[in-house]
Order: structure tokens, then C-alpha cells, then sequence
């Protein structure tokens, strides 16, 4: 299983917020980049940035960062956040983004995702479904919907390959993930390449997602808060 470290970015800064909860957000680190050369120290190879501001506005706003980070590092990137036309897209590759996370557009805007797809292949994109209570919430999860995460891969089957599950009520609470969602997940699309986000807090949240054969997993504040120590995740 791939152990992916994020990085949230507000105001070109690392912070996590608690549930997805704007006006809950901590700051970590000035710098995203210092925390990126930290985590590849390790022995990280893969990161998942997420631009927090381009998420809630119209268009991705922090490619300079990635373009640092891509530049700089040699850390396999997902970006997501702000990913909303054809521009942001090509914007996000040419920075050097290994992969692009494409969440409020896989349900809003489902003809030009399945375009995307076509043009770019599923193994360049994730589907981000962000759920509470598994339902897909949008907008910087601001607007719950009434699609379940099933109905929505549903609708991508035969061109999704990987699939990016948080559990907004997990999400920076440390309170462990949702085994249970995951579980139902990889029961029902066995071939799919399913990442877990949300709520991780120990390295026992990470052997159950495991022992559940998900592709990745995402951990963000249990890192930044020494729940768990990098060279506890990568042996560095």
C-alpha cells in the first residue's frame, strides 16, 4: 500500500483544517516546500497537495508551489483543489503533476470529466469523492448532494481507475478511518485502485487499511501533530 503525505495549502502556507472546516485550520509550516524535502528525506515517494484556496474560488490557484515542489523534489505529485476547465488542467500537468484529483467536477460537471478521461487516460486521473455520510459533497465540501460514492463511480465505470475516497467526518479528527466505507468500497469494485483519506491517527489505522488491500493512503495531521513519526512510515 502507498503511504501519501498531504499537504494543504491556504495562503501559500501547510495547514490541515478539521472536517473540512475552513475557519478550523491550524498552520504547520510557512514553507510547503521545506515540508515536501522533509517528507522525500524520509524516504517518501508520493505526496497529495491540495490547494485549499483554488478549491473555493474558480480556478486553481497555488501552481507555483507545486511547480516548486515538482521542481525541487523527486516525489511522485497529485494536485487537487481548483481543477475546474481545460486551462486548470493543462496548468496543473505542465507544473509537473504526476496526477491530477478531480473531485467537485465528477459530479457537476460529468461530460467534460469523462472528456478528460478519454484525453488523458484514468491513469493519469483520481476521482476525489469527498462523502459525509456517503453522500458526495462539492464546492470545497461546502454543498452535500444527494449522489452516494457508489452512484457516482457507477457513472465512471469502464474509464475510472483510481478512486480517492475521503470521509469528511473523519476528515482531521484522528478519530481512525472508515474501515466500514472502505470495506463496502473494495467489495463492490475489487479492480479498483482505492485510496483512503481521513482520519488516520496510528500506524494500526494504516495496517487496517492494509489488511483491506486499498491501493494508498493518505495521512496528513497525525504526521504533523507526531502521532506517527516519518521513520515509523518509511523506515528512514
Amino acid at each position: 500500500m502507498d503511504i501519501i503525505p498531504a499537504i494543504d495549502i491556504i495562503n501559500g502556507k501547510c495547514v490541515r483544517l478539521t472536517k473540512g472546516n475552513y475557519s478550523q485550520c491550524k498552520i504547520y509550516a510557512e514553507d510547503p516546500l521545506e515540508v515536501a524535502l522533509r517528507f522525500e528525506a524520509a524516504g517518501c515517494r508520493r505526496l497529495h497537495l491540495v490547494d485549499l484556496d483554488g478549491a473555493k474560488s474558480s480556478g486553481v490557484i497555488h501552481e507555483a508551489v507545486l511547480a516548486k515542489i515538482c521542481r525541487q523534489t523527486g516525489l511522485i505529485v497529485d494536485f487537487g483543489g481548483g481543477v475546474k476547465s481545460d486551462t486548470d488542467i493543462r496548468k496543473v500537468f505542465d507544473a509537473g503533476a504526476a496526477f491530477v484529483c478531480i473531485g467537485s467536477l465528477a459530479q457537476s460537471a460529468r461530460e467534460q470529466v469523462c472528456q478528460w478521461l478519454a484525453r488523458y487516460g484514468g491513469e493519469r486521473l483520481i476521482i476525489g469523492a469527498d462523502v459525509w455520510n456517503q453522500k458526495v459533497c462539492i464546492n470545497g465540501w461546502k454543498k452535500v448532494t444527494d449522489t452516494t460514492v457508489y452512484q457516482l463511480v457507477d457513472f465512471y465505470e469502464g474509464q475510472l481507475k483510481y478512486l480517492m475516497c475521503t470521509d469528511i467526518t473523519k476528515d482531521g479528527t484522528l478519530e481512525g478511518a472508515s474501515l466500514g466505507l472502505y470495506r463496502e468500497l473494495r467489495k463492490k469494485y475489487p479492480v479498483l485502485k482505492l485510496i483512503a483519506s481521513g482520519g488516520v491517527s496510528r500506524m494500526a489505522d494504516l495496517a487496517g487499511l492494509e489488511e483491506l488491500g486499498m491501493y494508498g493512503a493518505i495521512v496528513g495531521k497525525a504526521i504533523y501533530e507526531n502521532r506517527i513519526k516519518l521513520e515509523e512510515l518509511f523506515g528512514n
